[in-house]
């Protein structure tokens, strides 16, 4: 498997000077530390660790492209979009299994009918983390925020279950079923 230098693909698209950098890179720097430390534990192979660490490090790219001031994003889309929008970015880079972790990586998983009872500005699909790299960076990415009050705090256990549970019993069920997976 071929390096992904994924710090050129974060520049081409995000200014290094700009807030929207100043955000990405701490968030998902922690994301991709906390991912590793989980991998690691599990014994997962070389190769695994490193689609990680890239798909880790990229997972957010699709901001660029959304309507955030908060975030230093001056696109046109919704939040919600940075979901399809990064996966639509990594293809174009060439990198497949990369894409389907930005389009998949939100909490737990983001299901059909959530997109169509919340009316979201994507397609009416499911955005679900499928392989246990992607499962573990979704995990990962639920313990740390991207706002500059809590950029750096990771969320306890209690507080990641909390802002799960807010989209739904299901939700809190997946939550459960991988806190037993990956608390290590």
């Amino acid at each position: 498997m071929k390096h992904v230098d994924y710090f050129s693909i974060i520049q081409k698209y995000i200014a290094l000077d700009s807030l929207m950098y100043s955000i990405y890179v701490p968030h998902v720097t922690l994301v991709t530390a906390k991912a590793l430390g989980i991998a690691r534990a599990k014994g997962l192979s070389g190769e695994s660790l490193r689609f990680i660490e890239e798909a880790g490090m990229l997972h957010d790219i699709g901001i660029v492209k959304v309507d955030s001031e908060k975030l230093g994003c001056t696109g046109a889309l919704p939040y919600i979009c940075h979901l399809t929008e990064g996966r639509k970015i990594l293809e174009v880079e060439g990198l497949p299994r990369h894409a389907r972790v930005a389009s998949s990586h939100t909490g737990v998983g983001l299901f059909k009918e959530d997109v169509e009872s919340n009316a979201y500005a994507i397609p009416v699909q499911d955005y679900v983390a499928e392989t246990l790299e992607e499962r573990i960076i979704s995990w990962a990415d639920v313990f740390f925020s991207k706002t500059r009050e809590e950029l750096w705090y990771e969320r306890t256990m209690d507080e990641a279950r909390e802002t799960i549970a807010r989209f739904g019993e299901r939700h809190a069920t997946i939550f459960d079923e991988w806190a037993e997976e990956f608390v290590i």
